[in-house]
């Protein structure tokens, strides 16, 4: 076996920081094209959500660059590095996420003609509601932006020295600076290119490691000796951290609550022309998830085998597990000028692309939740004047909140496990009224404290109390191989009692991280249920038809009776019409009838659906119902 001796890591060279500079030089250049092309417009609309005419390209794009952040760039190999590859795995919950996000939330959100999500929990429930879930949104954007501000700040600082903390404000006045001027089509379309970036770091780390460790043939052979390829564990405890169960149940309620009814996300699919172009922009984006997957989790197997002998957080030359992908880069790109560089603006196209995003989602929802609801008659200009100060306002909270993250220890768990504890109850709550015409005001309410309870009692018990390595299964890490020119020191062991853990501490608070949101989500729906039919359940007739999404018929397709009852008196466009043609063998002829249950399963009459405002039938699709005739792009 070979010795591995800890190389002197250098600092940035010239043009490491002409790479890295170019990176702020651009996407602040397409924030300033942006203000400049849009002058003459003084519309919120056209600062928020681009006038709502985006195309499923670049939508897809600066979806997939959002929320695969410095956070996968470095938090996804250092965990395949410790744990093996099970995280490949999060592919089929991308997958289950995508399906229900496209058919199941954003056809009703896109229908409502709405600008804030949350405008849909007044629509459906009433202000109180949505002004509680909004408070949680904010919540849990401002504390996720923190880490992943954080995240490559401290990397650079690994690479080259520079100040923790003044990366970290660059990086808050470069994402404010370019989303204060551009709006929701600068943010848009930078995260293309930062999305670009990042593809070309990782596959030249992936590249140029794979050649400096023997070829991928070695890399594979050396990750199975390390038990890294074992993908599959069929455990159904609870408390494990990552298996099989966790990963495709836990990972989709986790990454359903931050795309299914998340500002970010359904701010920029409702920004697309047609409903068919933002399910279209989904689909691409599953695409982009899967290929950015695929590239942390090599990355992670090729520093394995780098340091299969050496393993440089144990020996001491780094001190947390989120840098080894940076110390790797710079120990394989040592004589490489410019490429250290890139690896960095890849971390860094991932930080600034997700903290655009969140910055323009908190000044929508608040400028559509609170400013318009207390002072409704400003002016659109003043309006989206009012919209670019809070860009400002929030870019400087969210680069604030870095400071907390560095307190929250690995960056992936950290992040996740504040999407579940705040975006479980909130995807609860949207499922709620989406779901569940039978839902009322005071479900709404009940259930969405219930969910927060709940999955902060966990998620805090969990922080204070961790879990034991035992759930945790990491896997073995040497240092047989290292040579450290340290001076060997005595150290004096003091006796220690071990600490004192409630019985909660091996139960309840470790349970994995994953299953946060999904506590949050089903204590909340299931709290929202026994309320509402406890205080007496909504009435149909008090319920849009267009608010709610007709999964009952799916369910029920043998039994026009269940459905009925299931639509709890919500008459949904002529279902009533064909449930009678149906039930008394019309249409005659069985090809109408086929048509005609299709409807039913579907929830629309197509006849009518032609009548429905905002369908355009030679589009078949669905176009926003304040939609603006201007294209953009």
């Amino acid at each position: 076996m070979s010795s591995f001796v800890p190389p002197d890591v250098k600092n940035f060279v010239t043009w490491d920081y002409v790479v890295f500079a170019a990176l702020f030089l651009i996407s602040s250049g397409i924030g300033v094209f942006f203000a400049f092309k849009d002058r003459k417009k003084t519309s919120s609309g056209d600062f928020l959500i681009g006038g709502r005419q985006m195309t499923c390209g670049p939508v897809a794009l600066s979806l997939t660059a959002s929320f695969m952040s410095a956070v996968t760039v470095l938090g996804t190999p250092a965990d395949v590095y410790r744990y093996g590859s099970a995280f490949i795995l999060f592919s089929i919950a991308y997958t289950l996420v995508i399906i229900f996000t496209s058919e199941l939330f954003l056809p009703v959100f896109y229908r409502s003609g709405i600008t804030s999500t949350y405008e849909y929990l007044e629509l459906r429930f009433n202000k109180p509601v949505r002004m509680a879930a909004t408070l949680i949104y904010i919540v849990q954007t401002i504390l996720y932006t923190g880490v992943v501000v954080y995240a490559p700040a401290l990397a650079l600082n690994q690479v080259t020295g520079f100040n923790l903390w003044g990366s970290v404000f660059a990086t808050g006045i470069v994402c404010t600076f370019y989303c204060t001027l551009g709006g929701l089509k600068a943010v848009v379309w930078t995260d293309a290119f930062q999305l670009i970036v990042m593809l070309i770091g990782f596959l030249t780390v992936l590249i140029q490691g794979t050649l400096k460790n023997g070829g991928l043939t070695k890399v594979w052979e050396n990750a199975n000796d390390g038990s890294r390829l074992d993908v599959f564990d069929f455990d159904v405890d609870p408390l494990r951290r990552h298996t099989l169960w966790t990963i495709t149940i836990g990972g989709t309620f986790t990454w359903l609550g931050i795309y299914g009814v998340n500002q970010s996300t359904i701010q920029r699919c409702i920004s697309c022309r047609t409903e068919t172009q933002a399910k279209l922009a989904l689909y691409l984006n599953l695409v982009g998830l899967w290929v950015i997957l695929v590239c942390a989790v090599l990355c992670g197997l090729v520093i394995y085998s780098h340091f299969i002998s050496c393993d440089p957080w144990t020996a001491g030359f780094i001190s947390a597990p989120d840098q080894l992908m940076p110390y790797f880069v710079m120990i394989i790109f040592a004589s490489a000028p410019g490429l250290p560089g890139l690896f960095v603006a890849c971390a860094f196209s991932g930080t600034l692309s997700t903290v655009a995003a969140s910055i323009n989602a908190l000044a929508t929802v608040t400028s559509e939740d609170f400013v318009k609801n207390c002072f409704p008659n400003l002016s659109e200009r003043i309006s989206t004047w009012t919209s670019k100060g809070l860009c400002i306002v929030f870019g400087v909270v969210c680069t604030s909140m870095a400071v907390a993250a560095s307190l929250m220890g690995a960056v992936v768990q950290a992040s996740l496990s504040i999407h579940g504890m705040c975006g479980g109850p909130l995807l609860g709550l949207f499922t709620l009224g989406i779901v569940f015409p039978c839902t009322n005001w005071k479900g709404a309410i009940g259930g969405l404290l219930t969910g927060i309870t709940l999955a902060f009692w966990v998620g805090i018990g969990a922080f204070v109390y961790p879990a034991p390595s035992s759930k945790s299964h990491p896997l073995y890490l040497s240092t047989a191989g290292c040579i450290t020119n340290n001076t060997e020191m005595v150290a004096t062991v003091v006796p220690t009692l071990p600490p004192i853990r409630p019985h909660l501490a091996d139960t309840w608070y470790s349970l994995s991280y994953l299953y946060y949101s999904a506590v949050g989500c089903l204590g909340c729906i299931i709290a929202g249920l026994l309320i509402s039919f406890l205080t007496g359940p909504n009435k149909g007739e008090d319920t849009e038809p267009k608010l709610i999404r007709p999964v009952c018929n799916i369910f029920c397709f043998w039994s026009h009776k269940y459905k009925s009852f299931l639509w709890c008196g919500v008459d949904h466009e002529d279902t009533k019409v064909l449930q009678e043609e149906l039930k008394n063998g019309q249409p005659k002829d069985l090809e109408k009838k086929a048509v005609a249950n299709d409807d039913l399963k579907n929830g629309w009459n197509k006849a009518a659906q032609s009548h429905v405002p905002g369908y355009n039938p030679c589009e078949k699709s669905y176009i926003n119902p304040n939609m603006e005739t201007e294209s953009y792009f």
